[in-house]
């Protein structure tokens, strides 16, 4: 038998964290941010799309699968893998993650952050909102 202890807990939401479509717009067009697309090669370079509604990728973003954060075993790079992983990407310029709704982009900010990126924000609409 498992025994549950009852807790509680305390968010921290961070709003500073989230890009608008106008942050996201922005640095497609002429900013220094950098625009990450979390998504496979393939979904980014616009050969397949099986959930949205057009193929391709915000104009200007690079591509950093989110998978490839983990390791062989599938578990979590260690910090000196994630710094060399992110290594070509300014520290202290702006960094915009998406991916095709918000979710999947979210490994990368977490391993930005870890990698001492310190501007990082999350384009939860993504994508899909394009």
């Amino acid at each position: 038998m498992t025994v549950r202890i009852p807790s509680t807990l305390e968010a921290n939401v961070q709003p500073l964290m989230l890009a608008s479509v106008q942050d996201a717009q922005h640095a497609s067009a002429n900013s220094p941010a950098v625009l990450i697309d979390s998504r496979d090669a393939r979904r980014y370079a616009g050969l397949e799309e099986p959930i949205d509604a057009k193929a391709g990728h915000i104009p200007g973003a690079v591509n950093y699968f989110w998978k490839d954060v983990l390791n062989a075993e599938g578990r979590w790079s260690d910090v000196s893998t994630l710094e060399k992983r992110f290594g070509k990407l300014a520290e202290d310029e702006p960094i915009i993650v998406y991916c095709s709704s918000g979710v999947s982009a979210c490994p990368n900010v977490i391993a930005l952050e870890e990698a001492d990126y310190t501007n990082v924000k999350l384009y939860a609409e993504s994508w899909s909102d394009c």
